[in-house]
């Protein structure tokens, strides 16, 4: 009696003992990975995104230090010639050393405000946006002996790397034919023609939004020394 109890209950204990080892072998397979595989796949940052690119040229001298990526805020930019602002660069590709500062791709986004493009049109001028993403220039110009109030609204556009507006409507608050008759004489008058200054040479116009604070522009260019 006493030997079939032991018995009973050995082989009871070598059962539960197995079951722990598969147990336990089916866990460790679940949580681990074959040998090798981590070397041939890393895994990816927190968050999912992708490590940044540490490829640096190869060529790079023992002077000079290489930055991935480079990202510069700033509220104004004022230049002899214009003043931009919520300005937002960011380079990629960077190089800084007896050369200077040189990335080789940059993105620039600014703000022109309004004030900058209705000084340079001269005269009492007034810059404002219109409905449906254009813009209104209202100006007071002379013609014919007489001062005018002209109201030109239209499409801004780039056009040869600046930032356009040529006149879809002018309105002088007269009749019909003495409007057209006069649109043609001041047309020039109340377009705008204007060259983003301030920014690094290299950097090339190609979007233009107007919002209600200005013209906001995206420039990007290549190889763009940004200091000297």
């Amino acid at each position: 009696m006493r030997w079939t109890r032991a018995k009973d209950w050995l082989i009871g204990a070598l059962g539960m003992i197995l079951l722990l080892a598969v147990a336990v072998a089916v866990l460790w397979w679940g949580v681990s990975d074959p040998a090798g595989r981590a070397a041939s796949a890393p895994s990816s940052p927190a968050g999912g995104e992708q490590a940044p690119d540490t490829g640096a040229p190869a060529d790079l001298r023992d002077e000079e230090v290489w930055l991935g990526d480079l990202v510069l805020d700033a509220g104004t930019v004022v230049s002899a010639g214009s003043t931009l602002r919520d300005v937002r660069a960011v380079g990629q590709d960077v190089v800084t050393g007896p050369d200077g500062l040189v990335a080789a791709r940059l993105s620039v986004d600014a703000t022109v405000p309004f004030d900058v493009v209705a000084a340079e049109l001269g005269g009492v001028t007034e810059v404002r946006p219109a409905d449906d993403g254009q813009a209104t220039v209202v100006r007071t110009v002379e013609t014919l002996g007489r001062e005018v109030r002209v109201t030109a609204t239209g499409t801004v556009e780039v056009q040869a790397g600046r930032l356009v507006m040529e006149p879809r409507s002018i309105d002088i608050g007269g009749p019909d034919f003495l409007s057209g008759a006069t649109a043609a004489v001041v047309r020039n008058l109340v377009t705008i023609e204007h060259e983003i200054e301030g920014l690094p040479e290299g950097l090339v116009l190609e979007d233009v939004t107007v919002q209600d604070d200005g013209f906001r522009a995206n420039l990007r260019g290549d190889d763009v020394r940004l200091a000297p």
